[in-house]
């Protein structure tokens, strides 16, 4: 049996633990601990004495746990057997880690479900390499980042999901706006994750959230995308005054469905109503200290058989008068019992009167 002199070992980049090949020691053997190293002797699967960095010529003094176990004499050059593991206390600031398939997730402003999928950058290093020994690496004879991270993937994924779908929620943020967020998300992850490592003595040094997206061309996103288009146009020109855009393109729809001529008019008259209704928004706007207007008298008209309104007085009478309503055209206003010709309202005296009638 040869017995070994100098018990050392270089980490290679990446790699966190490393056993010595071999277990027959002497005592007076040399034993270095590198920097940024701890060593361990086990024996039966115990964890007996441990070595920070430096040199050591072994003893039964320095190995005081040891050399209860074994029952080592005083002195000489006794052979003994224990396994020497290695472990390395260095920071490893480069670790990796993404969403191998889409994350599906509610948006919780515009309530649509879309995939998603995250990555980022985390560091970590090994705080108590006793704990780390006894939970993760147990009998391995080696151990490295990319076990550590296949360890830990599932848990970092699970939280993660958890973490970033809280937030969304907690913010009423839309996953369309999530990277103005990730600084924020990224704090609170590491501060989620430390204690799920700590208890397997490893530290998180940093954790980034580098990208939450979406597929560009996936058809729930191209509807998220729509739903923020939508209410951004409704929070620039109100949403009473969509309705009211949407009322027009379907009468415009209408008009051009029972003739062509009559498109030309009804956007003749549209936009007059439409002017009117801008210009009232505009007095409005310019005089925050006066008081809102009176409540309007609210309309609603039949063109091609379908019902489209409410429309104000002035839009009303804008159409009447560019000749997109008529006499005829059938209205109805609040507290009528049925519907009836615009030329029987009195609020429209003139309706339909003055004027010649359309050329045959």
């Amino acid at each position: 049996m040869a017995l070994i002199d100098i018990v050392k070992h270089e980490h290679k980049l990446g790699e966190i633990v490393y056993k010595f090949p071999s277990c027959d020691l002497a005592l007076g053997s040399q034993l270095i601990v590198e920097p940024g190293q701890t060593a361990f002797f086990v024996k039966r699967g115990k964890i007996c004495d441990q070595f920070s960095e430096g040199g050591y010529t072994l003893t039964t003094f320095n190995i005081p746990l040891l050399s209860t176990l074994v029952n080592l004499p005083f002195g000489g050059d006794t052979p003994f057997q224990a396994d020497v593991w290695f472990i390395s206390l260095v920071n490893q600031l480069d670790m990796r880690w993404g969403t191998e398939t889409p994350i599906l997730l509610e948006d919780p402003k515009y309530k649509i479900l879309v995939p998603v999928r995250a990555y980022g950058q985390y560091g970590f290093r090994i705080a108590d390499a006793r704990l780390f020994l006894l939970k993760l690496v147990g009998n391995m004879s080696s151990f490295d980042d990319q076990l550590l991270s296949a360890y830990f993937r599932g848990l970092l994924l699970n939280r993660l999901t958890d973490i970033i779908s809280k937030r969304f929620v907690r913010e009423d943020m839309s996953i369309l706006e999530v990277n103005s967020n990730l600084v924020d998300m990224s704090i609170e992850a590491q501060e989620e994750l430390r204690p799920y490592f700590a208890d397997y003595g490893v530290e998180i040094m940093m954790f980034n959230i580098i990208s939450v997206n979406v597929p560009e061309d996936d058809p729930s996103v191209l509807e998220l995308k729509k739903a923020k288009n939508l209410a951004a146009r409704m929070s620039i020109v109100g949403q009473d005054n969509y309705r009211l855009e949407r009322s027009f393109d379907v009468m415009e729809k209408a008009a051009e469905n029972e003739s062509g001529t009559g498109a030309a008019f009804l956007q003749a008259g549209l936009g007059v109503g439409a002017s009117y209704q801008m210009s009232k928004q505009l007095v409005g706007a310019s005089s925050p200290e006066t008081p809102p207007p009176l409540p309007e008298e609210m309309y609603y008209v039949a063109i091609g058989r379908q019902q489209q309104g409410p429309f104000n007085y002035g839009q009303v009478l804008s159409a009447l008068n560019a000749g997109t309503f008529d006499s005829a055209t059938l209205g109805w206003k609040k507290g009528m019992a049925t519907w009836k010709p615009l030329g029987d309202f009195t609020e429209f005296p003139s309706t339909g009167q003055g004027t010649p009638p359309p050329l045959p």
